[in-house]
């Protein structure tokens, strides 16, 4: 079965205007991850929304906008209309903005924030453009990057240090992101590089099936859908616990 029309994403638009700019959100990983910091700022004993809202805000702007358009920037892999130049804009800016939060974060609350600024504005570039012949482009630097990494951050501009429950929440977002990474794996490479599938499925008990798109990527595209709101519910409730 042809694959010509497939879109690149199972939440991509139509490309085109507005669309384009929906569509490089990410919007169902972007909650994801983002969801990973509300959960490592709910892990703390000294929650606070002073500290939780600009850390998820400096996370939306770095990953969310900044981290996906540099993806984009490399091979339009959302199939985009959006200008070159506009992606540049979008990427550095909005990368300013997270590194300028976390500096007044160091500034106001702990210094050592400025070592987690310093680690992301790294990661979010050496891992979207593939620098370094791509050595920050692989499934554990996915886990650490986008799982691990904003959790023990959201944990630790809350709290100010790393206890047991920050390394096991950084364990519980490492094995997820993997998961994740796994999963969507082959459900881009069918959307996005494959052309076209053929094939039977022969049983033992002598039916036979087609190969079809939705047979290979279908099961792992559905448990992401699933896992994108699982992760959100949970960190809607572990925020929950802490406020009421």
């Amino acid at each position: 079965m042809a694959l010509e029309t497939s879109r690149p994403a199972f939440y991509a638009l139509r490309s085109g205007g507005w669309r384009d700019y929906f569509t490089l959100l990410h919007p169902p990983y972007t909650a994801w991850h983002l969801s990973y910091v509300a959960i490592g700022a709910a892990l703390s004993a000294q929650f606070s929304w002073s500290r939780l809202l600009p850390t998820l805000a400096a996370f939306f702007l770095a990953v969310g906008v900044g981290a996906h358009a540099l993806d984009e920037l490399n091979g339009r892999p959302l199939r985009t209309e959006i200008p070159r130049g506009v992606l540049i804009f979008l990427a550095a800016i909005s990368i300013a903005g997270a590194v300028a939060i976390g500096i007044i974060g160091a500034v106001v609350f702990d210094p050592w924030i400025a070592a987690f600024v310093a680690a992301g504005a790294f990661i979010v570039v050496a891992y979207n453009l593939e620098s370094f012949g791509g050595r920050f482009h692989d499934d554990a630097w996915f886990a650490l990057a986008w799982g691990s990494f904003p959790l023990l951050t959201a944990y630790f501009a809350t709290a100010e240090s790393i206890g047991a429950a920050a390394i096991a929440g950084a364990v519980f977002a490492y094995a997820l992101s993997l998961a994740q990474r796994v999963l969507s794996t082959q459900v881009r490479d069918l959307r996005r590089r494959v052309t076209r599938v053929q094939g039977t499925i022969e049983r033992a008990d002598g039916s036979t099936e087609g190969v079809t798109p939705e047979l290979i990527m279908g099961p792992a595209e559905r448990a992401l859908r699933i896992l994108s709101v699982a992760v959100v519910a949970l960190a809607c409730a572990s925020v929950m616990m802490r406020v009421w």
